[in-house]
């Protein structure tokens, strides 16, 4: 049993298959003995939740990449404050379906460059990263067709089209190599067991 609190991420495109990865760790996890939660991003708390309806709800014109960034900001503040951080001090290990890095990827990259200024509001609004991301690679087009097929309603991002999940794959990929030491990248084109199989002999030595 983890004796402090880890923060796990998973992040990836749309439809990349991270959430499922989430859920399968999340149970591993707890059928092996280990304290942990399963969270996501944006929402993870209800003020939090109450924000992501504005987030990934409606026409993709909705927000400018600038007012995406307030938002997605306000909610990772109320979801660090009132979940994640609690977790962390009760030694549990938090794993988390998005982080910052999908900020940095979607606004702060593939939306508008506007990378600087998501790293500032990170600086000094949140200030706290991952201990180990797992970046989950998939091929764009696969991914969005599997993304648009679950009809979940939260649809907005995907509406965006297959040019900005391309954009977004790079940004990911190369997030992996600005941050080397927490970031691993997971090939997602293999099954859940086979993806799930690549990630637990990196995670289970950190806990």
């Amino acid at each position: 049993m983890a004796a402090r609190g880890r923060f796990i991420t998973f992040e990836g495109i749309d439809g990349s298959g991270k959430s499922t990865q989430a859920r399968l760790f999340h149970k591993f996890l707890r059928d092996n003995g280990y304290a942990s939660i399963l969270t996501r991003e944006p929402g993870g708390s209800v003020g939090a939740e109450d924000i992501r309806k504005l987030l990934v709800e409606g026409d993709t014109g909705r927000w400018s990449p600038e007012t995406e960034i307030l938002l997605f900001t306000a909610a990772r503040r109320d979801h660090l404050e009132r979940t994640i951080l609690p977790a962390l001090e009760r030694g549990e290990t938090v794993l988390c379906d998005r982080f910052a890095d999908s900020t940095r990827v979607y606004q702060g990259a593939a939306r508008a460059d506007l990378r600087s200024v998501v790293d500032q509001l990170h600086s000094l609004m949140i200030g706290r990263e991952p201990d180990m991301t797992f970046i989950i690679d998939m091929d764009p087009e696969k991914s969005l067709t599997r993304g648009l097929a679950r009809n979940s309603g939260e649809d907005r991002f995907e509406d965006f089209g297959l040019p900005f999940q391309q954009k977004l794959r790079s940004g990911f990929l190369a997030l992996a190599q600005e941050f080397p030491d927490r970031c691993h990248v997971i090939n997602g084109q293999d099954t859940p067991a086979g993806v799930h199989a690549q990630i637990r002999p990196l995670l289970m030595p950190e806990l």
